[in-house]
């Protein structure tokens, strides 16, 4: 082997792929993982993300600690704050290395503590958001997000009205009156990408209501490159931030999240709210792909 050889060889990380938020490599999200990203900059970070072609990818920059790391996250078209389904990803592959436990991830949103367990024969992540909030949405900036989804007003329930919700990256939650309105999907890409980069948005939480704390959920995705996330543990934790800010449930609950379905790639998320803490917990399972 050549020393330029050699040289390329070393600078060329491990990248594994995970799942999150199913057992099954056909289910949930896909992520790429890089637990070694310390030789990487910025744009071999983002040419790794866009190769793999998933909604993100996250790569571990540096270790600052005993299971402590500062980690950054890629779709495959920019660097996002936050990540959920890539954290949990990240997390159960640390566990595999290393056994489960505790870990946090310095993040660009701030710290988010993860623990795993192994549950039977299965491990399952559990993060902890950063500080969660609420705000509203301009009536103009709405009208235009329900144009981008050619959802007619109507379609919404009036139960759960429009917010944006954060706890860690943006989301619009708006919630469809019926599992056929979420289930027919089909929006005007370029559109919908221009608003949310307007309103620096991460994704749009659709969101079904089956009951009083079963929900279904999807969440298009085109500031990312992709159409659709199929399981996002960010956007969980900004929707149980936004269910209980407008007291949908107990400020004790969990709620079970469905998502991915409508791809052929189900997944399962579980919030948890906790009385006295605002921040949000979102776990899941997750397993390597090949």
């Amino acid at each position: 082997m050549t020393r330029d050889s050699a040289s390329a060889s070393a600078s060329t990380p491990e990248i594994l792929r995970y799942t999150a938020f199913s057992a099954d490599p056909e289910g949930g999200n896909p992520a790429g993982v890089v637990l070694d990203a310390s030789g990487l900059d910025e744009e071999r970070m983002l040419a790794v993300a866009a190769e793999l072609g998933y909604s993100e990818s996250a790569f571990l920059t540096e270790r600052t600690g005993e299971g402590a790391y500062t980690i950054r996250y890629f779709s495959p078209k920019a660097e996002v704050p936050f990540c959920g389904h890539a954290t949990v990803a990240t997390a159960i592959a640390l566990a595999e290395r290393d056994g489960p436990g505790a870990l946090e991830f310095t993040t660009a949103a701030g710290t988010v503590p993860v623990s795993v367990v192994r549950d039977g024969g299965e491990l399952r992540a559990t993060l902890t958001s950063v500080a969660p909030h609420v705000t509203g949405i301009d009536a103009a900036d709405l009208t235009e997000a329900l144009a981008a989804l050619a959802w007619a007003a109507a379609d919404l329930d009036p139960a759960l009205p429009p917010r944006i919700a954060y706890a860690g990256a943006r989301h619009l939650v708006l919630a469809a009156g019926t599992r056929e309105r979420l289930a027919d999907l089909d929006y005007d890409f370029a559109r919908l990408e221009a608003l949310m980069h307007r309103l620096d948005l991460t994704t749009l939480q659709l969101v079904w209501r089956e009951g009083p704390d079963v929900f279904h959920v999807r969440d298009p995705f085109p500031v990312g490159g992709v159409v659709e996330d199929p399981a996002t543990g960010a956007a969980a934790a900004a929707f149980g931030a936004y269910a209980r800010e407008l007291g949908l449930v107990p400020e004790a609950a969990v709620l079970t999240l469905h998502q991915g379905a409508d791809m052929g790639r189900p997944g399962t998320l579980t919030v948890e709210l906790r009385t006295g803490d605002a921040r949000i917990r979102v776990s899941g399972t997750g397993t390597r792909i090949g």
